[in-house]
């Protein structure tokens, strides 16, 4: 699969999400989306992100972007997870990875010298036109959605 890049059409997906929502890319044509690939419910840097991304979602509303966060997690673990941290940006389950890999973050990681597969933190800004505007791979969280709302305030 080619890797996505700046300026190509993000993939549409339609998947479940948390409280029995079902999310699509294409629900939201015409409107800005920021959505955020992360590893797993409930873990730390997956905690620490969502929750940056809800503190700055008053701001993210303004400029009328939509945040989307999405990972192999099911639809009842987004829905503890957000319960848990107080989180307003809705969460799609991609249980069978096939939007994952679509956007290429879907990858073979390595711990401890064990390879598995496993989400690549990733966020992807996506024009009102569905053009992929900026990329960012292997995220660092802190600062992070930060750095998304500069960009999109640039849209």
């Amino acid at each position: 699969m080619a890797e996505l890049s700046q300026g190509a059409q993000a993939p549409d997906f339609e998947l479940a999400g948390d409280g029995g929502n079902t999310i699509s890319l294409s629900a939201h044509a015409g409107k800005p989306v920021v959505l955020f690939f992360y590893p797993k419910d409930d873990t730390s840097g997956c905690t620490a992100e969502a929750i940056e991304f809800t503190a700055l979602k008053p701001e993210f509303d303004k400029l009328g972007v939509v945040l989307i966060g999405l990972s192999p997690d099911s639809p009842k673990s987004h829905d503890k997870f957000k319960a848990k941290h107080g989180l307003s940006v809705a969460l799609a389950s991609d249980e069978t990875k096939a939007t994952l890999e679509a956007y290429g973050v879907w990858v073979e990681k390595s711990m401890y010298g064990r390879k598995y597969m496993g989400v690549e933190r990733s966020t992807f800004l996506i024009k009102p036109d569905g053009a992929i505007a900026e990329i960012w791979r292997k995220v660092k969280v802190p600062g992070h959605a930060e750095a998304v709302l500069e960009a999109a305030r640039a849209l």
